[in-house]
């Protein structure tokens, strides 16, 4: 399982008025804002500053084949998401740095012992987000041992790609990174048409309508992609293992959002907190028998991509905060779906809409999202 996209403050905007932007804060809320103002900006500089032309590096005769071959897959996706799904024609992901680790931020996500209502983070430009980033996973797991003595839920997860919203294009925008680009074909796609998205249409104070939009991008045009693939292209994804790994995944929502719905009817519904926990208690041993089948399940049915051991790791510390934070990705994905289909399938006319609703206040924009969804399964 793959947490693959985030949004962060740093490169947003100028670093200049990120950094003053954090001294104001500083005056009130404690100049350890300044420091964390401070590794954003640096550490997006830092990789800015590695970032080479791809044009450079395909022409470089030192660099592996391996690499050059997966950059020059990676600029016909993001020619065909110019072309095709009509995303920002602009400098990002035409350069490339290599890091060297396996994600380039980590997100600490926190919730409530009995709510599935994540923390906040507020910032200049982005404005309230449900998770806070860092380029140094020590520092976010230091965040999160200060979360859990206050008494919430939290996870960490390293994420291998950010996008900054288009505000970095006079850097270079937003470059490939070995965190990612090595990934099977269609999961790099994805990805790169999820990070344009997000150049796109930007609602402040509303991190699911952004998360949820993207991730309807990045299927659609995952799916238009693969069919745009001519038969024996050589593509590394065979369709059987696409389709292996959508299934695994539609069960892994399924699981995770059952859970979810009956962790929400126990947080507000009635009895004491004690009750509650005894309830949640059970609930999580629910999910976690029923993974444990789910995986007996594909094991008997054989073949390199039956296995559910990459979702291991977040089934061991499912919590209220990795729990709630699927829902940022996921939950309003059918409704601009169907929005998409709405709009006559042409994107220029689907992003106008999508900007149209994120006009809206909240509360308006959820209920139009809601009338347009289709009735659920």
């Amino acid at each position: 399982m793959r947490w693959r996209r985030a949004l962060t403050v740093a490169g947003l905007g100028l670093a200049g008025t990120l950094l003053a932007a954090a001294g104001a804060v500083c005056l009130t809320s404690g100049c350890s804002t300044l420091g964390y103002y401070a590794q954003a900006v640096g550490g997006h500089l830092e990789i800015v500053n590695r970032a080479q032309p791809v044009a450079d590096l395909v022409a470089d005769p030192t660099v592996p084949e391996r690499t050059r071959e997966r950059l020059l897959l990676s600029q016909q996706m993001r020619d065909f998401a110019v072309r095709e799904l009509k995303l920002p024609d602009n400098r990002s992901y035409r350069r490339y740095a290599a890091l060297g680790r396996s994600s380039v931020v980590w997100n600490v996500v926190a919730a409530p012992e009995l709510s599935l209502q994540l923390k906040t983070w507020c910032f200049p430009v982005v404005g309230c987000v449900g998770y806070r980033g860092y380029y140094d996973e020590a520092a976010a797991r230091a965040l999160a041992t200060e979360l859990k003595a206050a008494g919430w839920e939290v996870d960490v997860y390293g994420v291998p790609a950010y996008s900054t919203l288009g505000k970095t294009e006079w850097l270079g925008g937003d470059p490939l990174l070995d965190t990612f680009v090595f990934w099977p074909e269609l999961e790099l796609a994805r990805l790169i048409f999820h990070e344009l998205a997000h150049q796109v249409v930007y609602a402040n104070d509303d991190t699911e309508f952004n998360e949820s939009f993207a991730t309807a991008v990045e299927r659609i045009g995952g799916r238009l992609w693969l069919a745009s693939r001519p038969p024996g292209s050589g593509q590394p994804q065979a369709q059987e293992r696409v389709a292996a790994t959508e299934a695994r995944r539609a069960d892994f929502r399924r699981l995770s959002f059952a859970t979810r719905d009956a962790l929400k009817a126990i947080y507000t519904g009635p009895g004491s907190d004690a009750d509650k926990r005894v309830a949640k208690a059970a609930a999580m041993a629910e999910l976690r028998g029923r993974y444990a089948a789910l995986k007996t399940e594909a094991a008997t049915r054989g073949g390199p991509w039956a296995g559910f051991a990459g979702y291991d790791p977040w089934f061991e510390r499912a919590n209220n905060a990795s729990i709630a934070v699927l829902a940022a990705y996921n939950d309003l994905v059918p409704a601009f779906e169907a929005l998409w289909q709405r709009e006559g399938r042409d994107f220029d006319r689907f992003y106008a809409a999508v900007q149209g609703l994120a006009d809206l206040p909240k509360a308006e924009r959820r209920a139009r999202l809601a009338a347009i969804a289709p009735p659920p399964n």
